[in-house]
């Protein structure tokens, strides 16, 4: 097995995640639970945390205890409306079951009144409380009945990251219909509440009304009994994936294998080819079993390993293979499948808890779906004390045509990798260091304890929170403000590495500023996102989330593991933020600012790939870069009026301080178009 180069986040293993309080809820559910009266409430929360119960238990409570005629549950595939099949709650301490008639799941049932779109109608119009359909089959009825049809009922969208504020997204629209009109109650549900297009999942007017649960990645597996470690990496190969496939998957380990889409660089076009060359690799197939439809297959060591094809056209074998999966009497069965191979499938609500590595080839053109494909891994389980996500890229090759995919795939494989170390880590709460600070009760700050006069790093464990105070940090003053540094910094963070200018350059630019990332790009994103913000607080967001970016990317500088690539404690990160602010003199936002967020990134990389490939893609990289764009000349200008407000004078040209000459460099830009355009009058 070769080594992959890879983030590792470890967890505390306090065994609270599954752990029920008296009415049956467990952690995250109570907690979203706490808001059920709320009329618009957007549940963000990882795999495996109980959303679908929590809104069995919100559901009932608004039908029983808040007037609300009935509740459609809309999720965006069929084989997820199994996740809301009756559910005995009474049995677990909560007041009522859950109950969906079997006509009303329209999942499963095929429509007797005429067409799906038709029950849902028949549906409104009976008795009935609770219906199940897909997104899809919602869009049209609310096309054909129109929102108002909905009013006083709830409508809860599970995988709400399918939702977008464009135009052209139907169910996008619907919602803001129905918000509109308010009177309709709307419980959104999501895992990753970002989409891999960058387009904004809600208008910002319409996401504000939402009163927001969020349960971290942190607090979740921190609360997990058994597992511990969380690896995730990426993995260069040359040639064919299907040869070098076992370098990186561990017969050994129960994995799921996703193969590339048939449109990408690393597929050979041929998928049935391809999943009988990774059987052949594995060892040798000897049969197929009769009662479940997996592939039966003899490694060399002589284990027989039971492989499952969900990539078969053969509908009635993958149906065969699809049902055994699901087996409700094989769940706690680890050796039921050692393997999973698929291509669209086994992602979104795809529940097997034995999963231990979700190794996936080729770059998935959605972050979405990188988080889904490693939700499949972040299962709870007994004698699993370690999880790893892998994805297998296709090296840029010189000779390739298509090298500038190859490079953008790179690009956007490092900004995947950056943005989960976002996702697992503890959620920051920065605050301006003061003279009049304080400890805050419940933060354990460290060996040395608060210190008045250094700035202070503390932690706590049982909200997985990091409080860090910064000198000169801008603080958020509306209430729309607040709630983006504390709730959606990963949001902002998700946009800033999806910039693949950004992340080129973060790389690869010898002569980089880093503040023309982290002032210039981030602030005309922040600008961009956030349009309805002042001044101040954009640049109360934009400093809250270039702080949380780069300061794990510092902390992980001084992680030290035990020589395995395992850090020492599940403090690992915690330490490693609190050294970072030890060992700076002064740590203030003019030095988060100067640190370029990718310098860890390409540490990374140069690990795992070869100098004459990174000398490839920066080859690539340099023949497309631009001088400066118009709009980070003003953004540069703005920075420059600030530095003379600051300074009283301009920035020099000629200024020893790179980022001083930068500003200056924004300014002349900007003076020599306008006589440019004077000229051409």
């Amino acid at each position: 097995m070769k080594p992959v180069p890879s983030i590792t986040v470890t967890y505390a293993q306090r065994g609270t995640s599954a752990r029920p309080n008296e009415l049956g809820m467990r952690p995250m559910q109570e907690r979203a639970y706490q808001k059920r009266g709320e009329q618009y409430l957007l549940i963000k929360s990882p795999p495996a945390s109980g959303k679908s119960r929590a809104l069995m238990f919100i559901a009932l409570d608004k039908l029983e205890n808040q007037g609300l005629k009935q509740a459609i549950i809309v999720v965006p595939e069929k084989a997820i409306g199994a996740s809301f099949h009756d559910e005995p709650l009474s049995q677990f301490g909560f007041w009522a079951d859950w109950r969906v008639e079997p006509r009303w799941n329209l999942c499963n049932a095929p429509g007797s009144d005429g067409g799906k779109v038709n029950s849902v109608q028949a549906f409104l119009g009976s008795d009935s409380k609770i219906l199940v359909c897909t997104h899809a089959t919602f869009r049209f009825a609310v096309e054909k009945f129109g929102v108002e049809a909905f009013d006083d009922r709830l409508v809860a969208v599970d995988e709400f990251h399918h939702v977008s504020a464009n135009p052209d997204n139907k169910l996008g629209a619907h919602l803001g219909g129905f918000m509109a009109r308010d009177k309709a109650h709307i419980v959104a549900m999501t895992g990753s509440y970002f989409r891999g297009d960058a387009e904004a999942v809600l208008h910002p007017e319409d996401e504000g009304r939402f009163d927001t649960v969020t349960y971290t990645y942190y607090e979740q597996l921190s609360g997990y009994e058994h597992l511990k470690q969380l690896d995730i990496g990426y993995y260069f190969y040359t040639g064919s994936y299907s040869d070098e496939i076992l370098k990186v998957l561990d017969p050994n380990e129960k994995t799921i294998v996703h193969i590339p889409n048939v449109n990408s660089r690393e597929s050979s076009k041929d998928k049935i080819k391809e999943v009988e060359h990774i059987l052949e690799e594995l060892g040798d197939w000897y049969a197929e079993d009769a009662g479940t439809g997996f592939q039966l297959v003899r490694t060399k060591a002589g284990r027989v390993l039971r492989v499952a094809d969900l990539v078969n056209d053969d509908s009635v074998k993958r149906a065969r293979v699809l049902s055994a999966l699901k087996d409700p009497s094989q769940k706690n069965n680890r050796d039921h499948v050692d393997i999973i191979l698929a291509l669209g499938m086994a992602k979104e609500g795809f529940d097997w808890i034995w999963c231990e590595h979700a190794l996936t080839v080729g770059y998935r053109s959605s972050l979405t779906e990188i988080v889904q494909i490693i939700g499949r891994a972040t299962r709870d389980a007994p004698n699993k004390k370690r999880a790893r996500f892998t994805n297998l890229i296709a090296e840029p090759d010189a000779a390739e045509d298509t090298v500038v995919e190859a490079v953008n795939d790179t690009l956007k494989a490092i900004a995947a990798s950056l943005l989960m170390e976002q996702v697992l880590a503890p959620r920051f709460e920065f605050k301006p260091k003061r003279p009049d600070n304080g400890p805050t009760e419940g933060y354990d700050y460290g060996e040395y304890g608060y210190r008045d006069n250094e700035p202070n790093v503390g932690f706590n464990e049982n909200t997985g929170k990091i409080e860090m105070e910064i000198n000169g940090l801008v603080e958020p003053k509306s209430a729309e403000a607040q709630r983006i540094c504390q709730d959606d910094l990963n949001e902002v963070i998700t946009a800033f590495v999806q910039d693949k200018e950004v992340v080129a350059r973060g790389l690869f630019d010898d002569e980089l500023v880093p503040e023309e990332l982290t002032q210039v790009r981030m602030g005309k994103i922040i600008r961009e996102k956030y349009p309805e913000l002042d001044t101040d607080d954009r640049e109360a967001v934009r400093q809250h989330a270039i702080a949380a970016l780069s300061i794990i990317q510092k902390a992980k500088e001084t992680i030290v593991d035990d020589g395995e690539g395992t850090p020492t404690a599940n403090t690992a990160l915690i330490d490693g933020v609190r050294k970072f602010a030890m060992d700076v003199k002064v740590l203030d936002i003019d030095l988060i600012d100067r640190i370029n967020p990718f310098g860890e990134a390409y540490a990374i990389l140069a690990k795992t790939m070869s100098e004459e490939r990174l000398r490839r893609i920066k080859e690539v990289i340099e023949a497309k870069k631009v001088s400066m764009h118009l709009d980070e000349a003003r953004e540069l200008a703005k920075r420059a009026l600030k530095f003379k407000q600051e300074k009283g004078r301009l920035p020099s040209l000629t200024a020893a301080d790179p980022w001083e000459k930068r500003m200056a460099e924004g300014v002349a830009f900007l003076q020599r178009k306008a006589r440019e355009e004077q000229e051409d009058a």
